[in-house]
């Protein structure tokens, strides 16, 4: 791939919430894995984990459970109960309408161990910016199948709920949820800020 289509890859590939229910063959989900695997991560740890989540049963259980955490908190911030119910059903309906599911998951299992807080948080953070990065690959390869996908980052507000829906060992901390599947929409247009906004140089 030259670099100007990866440019185009990467400035055409949208969130895409809604899919047909056209199955992804399980050879194109191990090549978005493998993609992923082959992000760069810190110290060559590879602290990423992924979950594939295909079955109705456990995409309904993940599903109520994620919503009911939601339910619980925004109630708890004193949100309207109707506004609350309806995100709710829609987190659902995203989730349960999704063909394919992947979790990404982090473990520090392999990563260096410090005594001291500061150089703690900055390996843990390394660990987290290696799996955004497995997941961005990941993203990209799933445009470039043809595939729609969006990135929830839901779990980090209700990993106990994840973990426990899907029974994950207890050192994957759940990080993201991605929706994956044939888009039903070309999703909605684009915007990013020009660079002079965001790029100094010196």
């Amino acid at each position: 791939m030259q670099a100007a289509e990866l440019l185009r890859l990467a400035q055409g590939r949208r969130s895409i919430r809604r899919y047909t229910q056209r199955p992804v063959p399980a050879e194109v989900v191990e090549r978005l894995l493998t993609a992923a695997a082959w992000a760069p991560s810190a110290h060559n740890r590879q602290p990423w984990r992924f979950v594939v989540v295909r079955g109705a049963e456990a995409k309904a259980r993940l599903a109520e459970a994620m919503s009911a955490r939601l339910r619980a908190d925004r109630l708890a911030d004193g949100d309207p109960p109707a506004t609350v119910e309806a995100d709710a059903a829609r987190s659902r309906a995203r989730i349960t309408g999704a063909p394919v599911l992947i979790v990404a998951c982090l473990t520090l299992r392999d990563m260096d161990v410090y005594p001291d807080s500061r150089r703690a948080q900055a390996e843990q953070l390394m660990a987290v910016q290696s799996v955004a990065m497995a997941v961005q690959n990941l993203l990209l390869t799933a445009a470039a199948e043809g595939l729609g996908a969006c990135w929830m980052c839901a779990p980090l507000f209700c990993p106990e709920a994840v973990g426990e829906s899907l029974n994950l060992l207890a050192d994957w901390q759940p990080q993201a949820l991605l929706t994956i599947g044939y888009p039903n929409s070309a999703g909605k247009p684009a915007r990013r800020r020009g660079l002079a906004e965001s790029v100094v140089e010196r």
